[in-house]
C-alpha cells in the first residue's frame, strides 16, 4: 500500500521515567510518508538518462508551455492513486505512473489516429490479447482499473523480453517489441552498444523516453522549471465495487448522489446509459458515494434496476431496428424475451430495457460524445459527410483535402471497420484550403499521387493493408498485378497515396 500504516490508537502507551539514557528516535527516526502522492513518486524513482542532454528539449517545451502540466496534474487526480496502487504492486518502478501523462495526458476518453484509446492508449489488437473486452456497452481499453492492469502486465512481460531493462521495455510499449529487437539485432551486427539512447528507432519512440523522465524531473523540481503541480492527496479516494446485474447509470447516480457526468469520468469504459448486460462490471465510486450506494443496494433488494416497456412488434419491424430504436443489443431483448431467433411477427408483444431519462443527460456516453463532436466549433469550415455507396477514407479524404489520420481522429473510427452506409462523419476544413484552386498546383508540376512501397507483415491480407492506406482492394491489386493468391510476410507493394491527402491538417 502507498505509505499505509497499521493503526494504533486503540493500545495504550507504557509510562516509562525519565532517564539520562540517549534519544533513540533521532538514530532510528520513523519512516516519512509523503502527503502528496506526486512526490511520493518521484522520491521513488529510478530510471535515468544517459546525461541531461537528452531531457533538454522537453524540458524545454514544458517550460514554454507552463500550463499544459498543470491541467494534466489536475485532470490525474482521480486516477492517480489507484494506478501508483496498481504500479508498485506489481513491483514497476513507479514513475510508470506517470506514463499516461505522455500516452494520453490522463484523459481516459482519448483517442488517437492509430485507434489507440485510453489512458494507456490500448489499440484494440493488444487490448485484446491482455483481456480488455470491447462490446456495444464497454470499452475495456478506456476502463481505468482494468487498461492499467492490462497496461502493468504488458509492461512486465516487456521487462522479461528485454531483459530487465526497463527502458528498453518503455520504449517496446511504444512502437512494439519487435521494432525495438530489430533495432538492437542492427547494432549488435555492426558492434553498436544496444541501450536505448545508441539504437536507431522511430522519431515518436526516440522522444517517448526521455519524455517520460523529463515529467519526473519536472514533477520532482517544479519551482527550478517554472511549473506548476497540483498536489494529490496520497490515499485512497475511490472504492470498487462489483455488480453482478446490470445497472441503468441514472439509478447509480440517484443512490450515490453523485452527477452522472461523474460516473462516466470515474468509469469511462462505459458506452451507454447502463452498464454491461450478461455479465459482471467493476463499478468505481467516490468513498463517500459508495458508502451511499451500498446502503440504497441494501434497502432496495428487489427493486429493478432497470426500466422495461412492453413493446408491440409494428409491420417493417426487425430486433435490430428495436434494438436500435431502444438503444440497447438484439442478445438482450433476445435473452429477455425467450426468444430461439430473430424471427418476429407484427402484433407480438416484447419486452425491452429503456434508459430512464434522456439521452441528453447521459452526457458522457459514447453517442453524446460524437453529437458534441458534430455539433463543436472550430476557426475552420465545418462539414459534415454523410456516408455514400462507394465512399473510402481515401475518396472522402481527397475530396476535402484532409488526411485519412485526421478523419479517423476526429470520428474515433477504426481503420479495420468498413464505413456504414449513411453514418455521418465530421471534416474539419481549412478555410485556406477550401478556397485554394488546386488547378494552380496542378500546373507546377507537382504529382498528386505518390507511390509508397509498404512491405507485408505477419497478419496482414489485402483488406487490412487496403484500411490502413484508405485505397480499396481491388485498387492494391491493379497496382500490383495481383492475382488471388495469398499474400507472403515481407512481399513489397506499391501504394499510390494521395500527397495532398497526406499533408494537409
Amino acid at each position: 500500500m502507498l505509505g499505509a500504516c497499521s493503526s494504533q490508537s486503540d493500545v495504550k502507551p507504557l509510562q516509562v521515567k525519565k532517564t539520562n539514557l540517549p534519544d533513540l528516535s533521532s538514530i532510528n527516526p520513523q519512516p516519512v510518508v509523503e502527503k502528496d502522492l506526486w512526490r511520493y513518486i518521484v522520491n521513488r524513482s529510478t530510471l535515468t538518462a544517459a546525461n541531461d542532454k537528452q531531457l533538454y528539449w522537453h524540458i524545454d517545451w514544458f517550460k514554454k508551455h507552463p500550463d499544459y502540466l498543470t491541467r494534466i496534474t489536475k485532470r490525474a487526480e482521480p486516477y492517480l492513486y489507484l494506478v501508483t496502487q496498481e504500479v508498485e504492486r506489481a513491483g514497476l518502478p513507479l514513475e510508470i505512473a506517470l506514463l499516461p501523462i505522455v500516452e494520453s495526458a490522463y484523459y481516459p476518453f482519448s483517442y488517437s489516429h492509430g485507434t489507440a484509446s485510453g489512458l494507456w492508449q490500448f489499440i484494440p489488437s493488444t487490448g485484446k490479447l491482455y483481456g480488455l473486452k470491447d462490446n456495444w456497452w464497454y470499452d475495456g481499453r478506456r476502463d481505468v482499473l482494468a487498461s492499467t492492469k492490462a497496461a502493468v502486465k504488458y509492461l512486465k512481460n516487456l521487462k522479461k523480453l528485454f531483459k530487465g531493462d526497463w527502458l528498453l521495455a518503455i520504449a517496446a510499449y511504444n512502437s512494439g517489441p519487435g521494432r525495438v529487437q530489430r533495432a538492437i539485432k542492427a547494432n549488435r551486427i555492426q558492434g553498436k552498444p544496444t541501450d536505448f539512447w545508441h539504437l536507431k528507432l522511430p522519431k515518436e519512440t526516440k522522444g517517448y523516453v526521455p519524455r517520460l523522465l523529463a515529467v519526473t524531473e519536472l514533477i520532482r523540481h517544479p519551482e527550478k522549471y517554472g511549473q506548476t503541480i497540483t498536489p494529490v492527496i496520497n490515499q485512497p479516494t475511490i472504492q470498487s465495487i462489483k455488480l453482478t446485474s446490470q445497472f441503468d447509470l441514472a439509478l447509480i447516480a440517484q443512490w450515490s448522489e453523485l452527477e452522472i457526468e461523474e460516473l462516466y469520468t470515474l468509469n469511462p469504459g462505459l458506452k451507454r446509459w447502463a452498464t454491461p448486460s450478461n455479465e459482471s462490471y467493476t463499478l468505481l465510486l467516490p468513498n463517500n458515494n459508495m458508502a451511499l450506494f451500498k446502503r440504497a443496494m441494501q434497502n432496495n433488494p428487489n427493486i429493478d434496476k432497470l426500466k422495461w416497456v412492453r413493446y408491440q412488434v409494428k409491420p417493417g419491424d426487425s430486433l435490430s431496428l428495436i434494438a436500435r430504436k431502444h438503444a440497447t443489443i438484439i442478445s438482450q431483448i433476445t435473452s429477455v424475451n425467450h426468444l430461439d431467433g430473430h424471427l418476429i411477427k407484427a402484433g407480438d408483444y416484447l419486452i425491452v430495457p429503456i434508459a430512464q431519462k434522456h439521452s441528453d443527460e447521459y452526457s458522457l456516453s459514447e453517442s453524446q460524445r460524437e453529437k458534441s463532436r458534430l455539433n463543436s466549433r472550430k476557426s475552420d469550415r465545418k462539414v459534415i459527410h454523410t456516408i455514400v455507396s462507394g465512399d473510402s477514407l481515401w475518396l472522402i479524404a481527397r475530396k476535402y483535402k484532409v488526411t485519412i489520420n485526421s478523419l479517423i481522429k476526429w470520428n474515433h473510427l477504426k481503420r479495420s471497420e468498413p464505413l456504414k452506409l449513411g453514418k455521418k462523419l465530421l471534416v474539419w476544413q481549412s478555410k485556406s484550403i477550401a478556397k485554394k484552386d488546386l488547378s494552380l498546383i496542378t500546373t507546377l508540376g507537382i504529382n498528386i499521387d505518390r507511390k509508397v512501397s509498404y512491405r507485408v507483415k505477419n497478419g496482414d491480407n489485402l483488406s487490412v493493408i487496403a484500411a490502413k492506406f484508405g485505397v480499396t482492394v481491388l485498387q492494391i491489386k491493379r497496382w500490383n498485378q495481383l492475382d488471388n493468391k495469398p499474400l507472403q510476410p515481407g512481399q513489397k507493394l506499391t501504394i499510390m497515396v494521395n500527397i495532398m491527402n497526406t499533408n494537409m491538417k
